[in-house]
């Protein structure tokens, strides 16, 4: 526990000039760990970023993956300092159009409505993991372990204690608070013995882009149809994000597809609103499953992210949600004595409890909802659009959930 961290090398471990001992462990630098880290930099905290993989090399290219940010999102990285540094290559979304393939029904939303220029921003990966790792370079109390992997863990009433496996070899870490943002199949969830309850949706997401005949003027879309919904989320130019979320035994025939025979199953399945689906980019396909962890919190331990909930991409509210977790953490963590009590502990559960279980539950109900066939089901499915639409009470509650707000803590 006294062993003293080595200077920082090129590619090893960053040190901070101190013992190996923290006051704050994150366990996966992944966008929301690291969200987390850059949340943190600014206070007296002595932080800790454990990531096993080393930082991630792309280039910017038209059909590159991005991920729909809302504004409760903006305004959270606009609070971290980042938002400036992704502001020239985030798209902004306009408005939003739900529809259900062979209904009328139509839910249809406008940033002028909610007084925003923007419902939100499709933004590339690429460019929020770049302005991240910026803003941790500059991290005068942070510790980054990259490449390390945890291979150990044991809890103490005053904190715990990390095996740590390194490049330059096995380290031991103490830290009040480990955070574990290390993904749907947290590792440190397992060792706790935190039960999560999953559900395989027997689905898998086809994420690609596509070169369209007309501007799509700035509106996302969501398209349900009996097989899946399919989105288009606006990128720069006349190209959009597409994905298709897909039976899992159709997806090896559709990755499989020319671009010529995807394409045209696409443009068959959305219709010629946008006109012509003419290029596609490049396709990559993730399994579909809901994983909900039993607990936000165990002694000395939280969980963020897709750790602590793990969902399905419609409405793609997943990412944002993770970052509400950040800004919730970031702003109980900021002034704490012991960041690891459990006052403060329950503190993070009880705000967390209800956006989480709120936003989990309207993502399974969309999924199932409009995946079930039956015709009374069908005729809700397309009232219930319509109510959206023309209800106002509901219509601001849908808005905001939206956009994220009904979830956002003070600290953005």
């Amino acid at each position: 526990m006294t062993q003293t961290l080595p200077n920082p090398g090129a590619d090893g471990d960053r040190a901070v000039g101190y013992a190996g001992a923290c006051d704050v462990a994150i366990v996966g630098g992944g966008l929301v760990g690291t969200s987390l880290a850059v949340a943190l930099q600014d206070t007296p905290l002595r932080v800790a970023l454990i990531e096993a993989a080393p930082p991630p090399q792309s280039e910017a290219s038209w059909d590159e993956r991005c991920i729909a940010l809302n504004d409760a999102s903006r305004r959270i990285f606009l609070a971290l300092g980042v938002w400036e540094a992704l502001r020239a290559e985030a798209e902004p979304i306009l408005a939003t159009h739900i529809s259900e393939r062979g209904r009328f029904g139509v839910s249809h939303f406008e940033a002028a409505e909610a007084g925003l220029e923007a419902l939100g921003y499709n933004v590339p990966l690429r460019a929020i993991g770049k302005a991240l790792e910026r803003r941790v370079s500059q991290a005068p109390r942070l510790a980054l372990f990259r490449p390390a992997r945890v291979c150990g863990l044991a809890r103490g009433d005053a904190g715990v204690r990390l095996d740590l496996e390194t490049s330059g070899g096995r380290r031991t870490l103490e830290a009040k608070l480990a955070v574990a943002a290390d993904g749907a199949r947290s590792a440190l969830r397992e060792w706790l013995g935190i039960e999560a309850q999953t559900r395989d949706y027997a689905q898998q997401a086809i994420v690609t882009a596509v070169r369209l005949s007309r501007p799509h003027r700035g509106v996302a879309y969501e398209r349900f149809t009996p097989d899946g919904p399919l989105a288009l989320i606006p990128k720069p130019g006349l190209a959009m994000s597409l994905v298709w979320t897909t039976p899992q035994a159709w997806v090896e025939r559709r990755m499989g597809w020319s671009e010529a025979e995807f394409l045209a199953a696409a443009q068959e399945a959305f219709g010629g609103r946008l006109g012509r689906f003419l290029e596609l980019g490049r396709r990559w396909a993730y399994p579909l499953t809901r994983v909900l962890s039993e607990r936000l919190t165990a002694p000395r331990v939280v969980f963020v992210g897709n750790a602590a909930q793990t969902l399905h991409p419609v409405a793609a509210q997943g990412f944002n949600l993770g970052l509400r977790d950040v800004a919730a953490l970031a702003e109980l963590l900021a002034e704490a004595a012991d960041p690891g009590e459990a006052e403060l502990l329950s503190a993070y559960e009880r705000r967390r409890a209800q956006d989480r279980d709120r936003v989990a539950d309207l993502t399974d109900l969309m999924v199932r909802a409009f995946s079930n066939r039956a015709p009374v089901l069908a005729q809700a499915r397309h009232w219930g659009l319509v109510a959206v639409d023309l209800l106002p009470p509901l219509r601001r509650a849908v808005l905001q959930q939206h956009l994220g707000h009904l979830g956002l803590p003070r600290v953005s």
